[in-house]
């Protein structure tokens, strides 16, 4: 499945002849399909290693990234997150930087995988509060750690009417397109973010969320990390049940203006996901879909 139009393909074939190259030690391991998402293609090597590839040379940038620095994030964090385990270069099977990280047992968070949904919201907001704790070690807002979701709403408005006017261009698509976009309108006369700056996750959907034993257990694909205000950390609870979403709120003590933001941008990122992958991930699709209907539905949460 392609999804972008500079995407380079890949498969089992490209993957053995990256790591016959640079890690002859690992070639032999079996290799097997292990998931894909916007950014990534993932396949399991062996029992204990997991080989990412970038789709776009975009989407390679947060490697080094990655590599730099979870490594540092690990020891202060309360979850599992990814372990780097080989950073690979470019070869002549694959142009960009790619990874290999230590496998992560777990379920996808979802109804079938967490028995909670209370606490699963409290120790989300557990995750966070510690992320954001974290002290930054000399990183900045600029380059690959000053992704969108960490600024202000507002210099986002022109990509996300667009985004509106394609939603409403497509036929079928049963969604009030109108109140959306006046909530997000709205949120944009709020006041600008301010405060300290933070380290964000910037993605927490629960396919990044693996559950065992019915818990929390990791959070994994740190591509979105960045150092900015921290608003947008928390427009992904949408994609969780209401119980999830309240007594994260409330764990966070989050107040109304930032809960405002937190939806806009959940909206902001729901709409693009719609009107940019309608014709070619429908389950990603679907999961935007399920999350603006939650916005719709709880309208009147402040």
């Amino acid at each position: 499945m392609t999804l972008h139009e500079n995407e380079i393909r890949v498969d089992e074939t490209v993957v053995r002849a990256l790591l016959r190259e640079q890690r002859p030690d690992w070639a032999d391991l079996p290799v097997s399909p292990a998931g894909a998402g916007t950014d990534n293609r993932m396949y399991r090597l062996g029992e204990e290693l997991l080989v990412r590839l970038p789709r776009t040379p975009g989407n390679a940038e947060a490697v080094q990234k990655e590599q730099a620095w979870l490594p540092r994030l690990a020891p202060r964090l309360p979850c599992r997150i990814p372990e780097p385990a080989h950073r690979g270069t470019p070869g002549a099977a694959f142009p960009l930087a790619w990874s290999v990280y230590r496998w992560i047992d777990g379920e996808v968070a979802g109804p079938g995988s967490v028995t909670d949904w209370s606490a699963f919201g409290e120790d989300l907001a557990g995750v966070v509060r510690s992320l954001h704790a974290v002290p930054l070690m000399g990183a900045t807002r600029e380059g690959g750690l000053s992704w969108y979701r960490g600024g202000s709403p507002t210099p986002c408005d022109g990509w996300v009417g667009r985004a509106f006017e394609k939603c409403r261009a497509i036929e079928g698509l049963d969604l009030d397109i109108t109140h959306l976009r006046h909530l997000w309108r709205s949120a944009l006369a709020l006041p600008e973010p301010s405060g300290r700056q933070v380290w964000l996750h910037g993605d927490l959907k629960p396919t990044n969320l693996l559950v065992q034993r019915g818990k929390l257990h990791a959070v994994i694909d740190f591509g979105g990390l960045s150092v900015g205000f921290p608003d947008a950390e928390h427009a992904a609870v949408w994609d969780l049940p209401a119980a999830a979403r309240r007594t994260y709120r409330d764990a966070l003590d989050l107040d109304g203006t930032t809960w405002l933001r937190a939806r806009a941008w959940a909206i902001a990122i729901g709409v693009s996901g719609v009107s940019y992958y309608w014709d070619t991930y429908p389950e990603f699709v679907e999961e935007c879909l399920a999350r603006l209907r939650a916005i719709l539905g709880d309208d009147g949460e402040r």
